[in-house]
């Protein structure tokens, strides 16, 4: 098990005794999107089952002859599809970020700075219109499907691409919290998922999420001015 770990993509540090550093190279750009596209799915499908199933049950209602499956896979695919579009963005910053020596093994920053800046433009983005915006159609799955149906296979693909797009919107910065909470860290991966979907779902979970901003602009404001000090 020590070659994988030693060459695992944003661990440029963790070198095992006798193993060579990784080479930043497409095949570890494709390991570290691969890791993210399995994060992203794992954290955003419990949010987006509500409109994934109503898009099912209302093609199911109005095709009661025809299995709704395929106009539902595809919506399915199309929301995944825009998450695998951001985890190849945050491959990429991953990338970065360990080239300039701001990672640690652990896959956390090392620049109190750096954690201070996501935290105050997480906590900042939270408060925004656009954020509301986002979360508002995220919220309201069948507003959604109302306004913003598509006819046939390729109507219900680019439904869910649009639908992964509000998504993106209203949860990208929260996702770049993995670089201060820990990329890896399997507890707060599960944490911030829970706290998506209940911002998503549960009654004023909007008020959950300005609260939350408001916590992460503190949080930030503390770290930059000790990292200041």
């Amino acid at each position: 098990m020590a070659a994988p770990m030693a060459t695992m993509p944003g661990m440029p540090e963790m070198v095992m005794p006798g193993v060579a550093p990784p080479a930043w190279d497409a095949g570890h750009l494709a390991m570290l999107v691969a890791m993210w596209a399995v994060m992203m799915v794992g954290m955003m499908l419990p949010s987006a089952a509500p409109v994934i199933l109503l898009q099912a049950a209302i093609d199911r209602r109005r095709h009661p002859a025809v299995a709704p499956y395929t106009a539902t896979t595809l919506f399915a695919l199309g929301y995944l599809a825009t998450w695998t579009g951001f985890s190849l963005l945050a491959a990429l910053a991953q990338w970065a970020f360990a080239g300039l020596g701001l990672l640690s093994e652990a896959m956390t920053t090392t620049s109190a700075a750096l954690g201070g800046l996501l935290l105050v433009a997480a906590g900042g983005y939270q408060l925004s219109p656009l954020k509301n915006a986002c979360l508002s159609h995220c919220r309201s799955p069948v507003h959604f499907l109302v306004h913003r149906r598509r006819a046939g296979p390729f109507g219900a693909l680019r439904m869910g691409l649009e639908h992964g797009a509000y998504c993106i919107g209203c949860c990208w910065l929260l996702m770049a919290l993995l670089f201060v909470l820990g990329v890896m860290n399997l507890l707060w991966v599960a944490a911030l998922a829970a706290f998506v979907l209940l911002e998503k779902v549960v009654p004023r979970g909007d008020l959950l999420g300005r609260a939350a901003g408001v916590f992460m602009l503190v949080g930030g404001v503390l770290l930059l001015a000790g990292s200041a000090a």
